[in-house]
């Protein structure tokens, strides 16, 4: 029995720059980090004495005889190209936060599935190449409509400036002290707008209009780089990142319809006025999780009473990335 735990993610500056349609001919970049809210995936070989071959648990159950009847479309794809029919499983899915909340468990939970079976399978995988092959899974074979920072972040952990090329992505620690760092991540509340939201259709809407969008997207783009370039070790991120997010928000917004609405910005609008620094809704937009950032700890407890009637998630930073936590012995193993 393999257990993997990947955490989730806090896009800041440069989101939509990552999907391929845009970085493939422009270059991409953005400013994340991981997050101490985790994605589990439990894999072990399924006992013998069952009448089904495979057994999936999470937000719905799954019992049958073949992969190709396996309806969560992430396992039925990577199991097909990964494991012959002879094998049976179980597997089962936990997360630290509801799914469709805009902070990439998704992704996660590819990274962490492929995470698991290269562990089963005895391969040894760098995080450059797992990330790598979680963003071709997902784009090419599953033909979803995501970016690619999602993937990295996971594989990777850490507080990074994410660099996207045509065929390569490159990953550079954020250049702050740790204390700075630290301070930072106690400035940040997550507020739960109470809304899930699929996000494939309005990405795919977004990314129809990334050619009449352009301008939209260079400024993404050229905030995100203008941040990293104020980004000194002993300044105070928040400062220094604030008018940035701010920014990036305003202009986020306009590039297609959905992306926020009334209700999404009298929250933005009640967090601004009542201390916070900065603000916006985490993912594709529509709904899940709104970040704000306050001048420090202080601030960010008052900022919290100001939304009782929201669940408020306070995170930590992630610098591990996806990692395998346990691997107990499987009496049904055979070779794969």
């Amino acid at each position: 029995m393999i257990i993997c735990k990947s955490p989730l993610r806090i896009s800041f500056l440069g989101g939509g720059t990552d999907f391929p349609d845009w970085y493939e001919e422009n270059n991409g970049v953005v400013i994340s980090t991981a997050i101490n809210k985790y994605c589990y995936v439990l894999l072990k070989t399924l006992p013998p004495f069952h009448d089904f071959k495979y057994r999936l648990r999470y937000f719905n159950e799954e019992k049958v005889n073949k992969i190709s009847q396996i309806k969560h479309p992430v396992v039925r794809n990577i199991f097909k190209r990964k494991f012959n029919n002879n094998l049976g499983f179980e597997l089962v899915y936990f997360g630290d936060v509801p799914a469709l909340s805009g902070l990439g468990s998704s992704s996660a939970f590819t990274v962490s599935l492929l995470n698991l079976i290269n562990k089963y399978k005895k391969k040894k995988v760098k995080k450059y190449f797992l990330a790598k092959e979680a963003i071709y899974f997902e784009q090419k074979i599953l033909k979803e409509k995501v970016g690619s920072q999602d993937q990295v972040a996971s594989a990777f952990g850490g507080f990074n400036l994410i660099n996207f090329r045509k065929k390569n992505f490159e990953v550079k620690k954020i250049n702050s002290k740790k204390k700075r760092v630290l301070e930072f991540e106690k400035s940040i509340l997550l507020v739960n707008t109470g809304i899930s939201r699929f996000s494939n259709a309005l990405e795919n809407e977004k990314i129809k209009k990334i050619k009449k969008n352009k301008k939209i997207y260079l400024d993404l783009y050229n905030l995100c780089i203008e941040a990293k370039k104020n980004i000194t070790p002993d300044k105070n991120l928040s400062k220094v990142l604030s008018p940035y997010i701010n920014e990036s928000w305003k202009i986020k917004k306009k590039l297609a319809e959905g992306v926020t609405n009334s209700f999404l910005d009298n929250l933005y609008n009640h967090g601004m006025k009542n201390g916070a620094m900065a603000g916006k809704l985490l993912g594709s937009g529509s709904g899940g999780f709104m970040m704000f950032i306050t001048a420090n700890e202080r601030n960010k407890i008052k900022l919290k009473k100001k939304f009782y009637k929201n669940v408020c998630v306070d995170v930590k930073f992630d610098f591990k990335g996806s990692r395998i936590i346990s691997d107990l012995h499987d009496p049904y193993k055979i070779n794969s």
